[in-house]
C-alpha cells in the first residue's frame, strides 16, 4: 500500500474545499495506487479546514478502497505553544505536523528571503534549526514531523561537519517522544533536489528505531504521490518495513512492501 499525509488542497490559500476540488486529489490518489491520502492543510488557514466535509466526499462508494485522512501542518514556533495546543482540541484532526518555516522572524524557506543564508554562517543556522526542532518535537504537540531537514531547501549545506552531525543529538529525543517523522517527497522539487530527510539522517533515524510515515507535500493535484515509490525504495534499503498511519491522532502501523 502507498500512503500520502501531506496534502496541502487549499495549496497557499488560492483553492477552496469544494466537493470538485477535493474529488480531483481522490481521483489523483485512485490513479497513483495511493490507498491512503492525508490532507495537511497549514494552520494559517485553520478556519477553512472543514474534516467533516473531506470524510463525507471521500465516503462515496466511487472512492471505495481509499481511506481519506485529515489533519493541519503547523508552523511551529516556541512562543505559539499555548496557542497551538488550543487550535489543535478544536477540530477532530486525524494527525498533526509540526514544522519548522522560521528562524525567529526569517522565513528562511522562502523564496523572497533565501538570501538570508548568504548573510550567516551556514553551520550556525543549521544549529540554530535543529535547536527549533528539538524544543518542536519536546513540546508534544505534534504527532509528526515535517520535513526533517528543510533547512537545506536551497542547497546550502555546512561547511565543516557532515549533515547528520546536528541530528544525533535530537535521536534519542526523537525516540523518546514517539514522533513519526515523515519521508517528504517535495524537496526533489526543490533546489536542493533531495528528499527529506536525506537517505544519510534516515540511516540514523532507523538504527534509532524512529517510525516514518511519507508524503508528498502536494500542493495541487498534480503534485500527489509524487515520487513516492522512490522514498519507499529508500526507506526498505535503510532497513524500515512498517510505516504509520493515523486516525484520530493515534498511530496505526501498516507493513511496507518491496517496490520493484
Amino acid at each position: 500500500m502507498l500512503i500520502d499525509y501531506h496534502v496541502h488542497a487549499l495549496a497557499h490559500g488560492e483553492y477552496d474545499y469544494t466537493s470538485e476540488w477535493i474529488k480531483e486529489y481522490l481521483y489523483q490518489a485512485q490513479a497513483q495506487n495511493i490507498t491512503q491520502i492525508g490532507f495537511s492543510e497549514h494552520d494559517w488557514f485553520l478556519p477553512r479546514i472543514d474534516p467533516d466535509k473531506v470524510r463525507e466526499i471521500a465516503a462515496n462508494p466511487e472512492f471505495k478502497g481509499l481511506t481519506a485522512r485529515v489533519g493541519v501542518e503547523v508552523d511551529y514556533k516556541p512562543e505559539r505553544e499555548p496557542e497551538i495546543g488550543i487550535f489543535l482540541a478544536q477540530k477532530p484532526y486525524d494527525f498533526a505536523i509540526g514544522s519548522v518555516h522560521h528562524l525567529g522572524e526569517w522565513p528562511f524557506d522562502h523564496p523572497d528571503h533565501k538570501d538570508g543564508f548568504m548573510n550567516r554562517d551556514i553551520d550556525d543556522i543549521y544549529q540554530e534549526y535543529y535547536s527549533v526542532i528539538d524544543r518542536a518535537v519536546r513540546s508534544k504537540l505534534f504527532d509528526i514531523v515535517g520535513h526533517l531537514d528543510l533547512v537545506k531547501v536551497w542547497g546550502f549545506k555546512p561547511a565543516f561537519h557532515q549533515e547528520n552531525f546536528f541530528i544525533k543529538p535530537l535521536l534519542d529525543v526523537l525516540r523518546m517522544s514517539g514522533i513519526v517523522v515523515e519521508i517528504n517527497t517535495g524537496g526533489l522539487r526543490k533546489p536542493v533536489r533531495e528528499i527529506y530527510p536525506s537517505e544519510v539522517l534516515l540511516q540514523d533515524l532507523f538504527a534509532y528505531n524512529i517510525p516514518i510515515t511519507f508524503g508528498s507535500d502536494a500542493h495541487h493535484p498534480d503534485d500527489l504521490g509524487y515520487e513516492l515509490s522512490r522514498a519507499f525504495q529508500i526507506a526498505w534499503k535503510v532497513g524500515y518495513r512498517e510505516m504509520v498511519g493515523f486516525n484520530r491522532r493515534r498511530n496505526i502501523l501498516y507493513p511496507i512492501t518491496r517496490i520493484r
